[in-house]
């Protein structure tokens, strides 16, 4: 639960910043897509951080069995996750952090599920209904990301086609 509030926390003060502040305004925080960005980079970084401190126990717990070296996998989506955060705040880096992002969810949602159906006594937020849910949560917020950047590079390759034939 702690991630989604990170999210919805920072995505909702950056997006009201961005109405209240010229200087902000100018840098597009006031967009849905800029302020879920940067809800996503503080997310991504406290997670990734709990790969190393706090949690590292319980994350490499919730590997499933079948899956060898749970520590080193712990320790390299944490490492992910935490480049993913920063690449978020990059504009070069910005949709190749995001597409890796939200395929990690995706390749780390059996663990997820591992937890919800061999955890004891979980909290509600763990059981499986609720940790599908905040991921498809997470994964929607990614694409949010996502594909304004596409679509804003396809545009300026677009314009930079355009360009070329006009000079020719």
């Amino acid at each position: 639960m702690a991630p989604l509030l990170f999210l919805l926390i920072t995505t909702l003060a950056t997006y009201t910043v961005g109405h209240f502040s010229t200087a902000a305004a100018r840098h597009d925080f006031s967009t849905w897509p800029v302020a879920i960005r940067f809800g996503l980079a503080v997310m991504f970084i406290v997670t990734g951080v709990s790969h190393f401190v706090g949690m590292r126990e319980a994350l490499i717990d919730m590997v499933p069995p079948w899956l060898p070296g749970a520590p080193i996998l712990v320790t390299m989506t944490g490492v992910l996750e935490l480049l993913g955060a920063i690449g978020l705040l990059l504009k070069q880096t910005r949709p190749w952090a995001a597409g890796g992002l939200g395929l990690m969810l995706i390749v780390m949602f059996p663990a997820n599920v591992h937890l919800a159906l061999t955890g004891e006594n979980l909290p509600w937020d763990d059981q499986l209904l609720p940790r599908t849910a905040m991921q498809l949560i997470f994964f929607g917020a990614v694409l949010t990301v996502l594909v304004p950047e596409i679509q804003s590079r396809r545009k300026l390759h677009r314009l930079a086609e355009v360009e070329r034939q006009r000079q020719r």
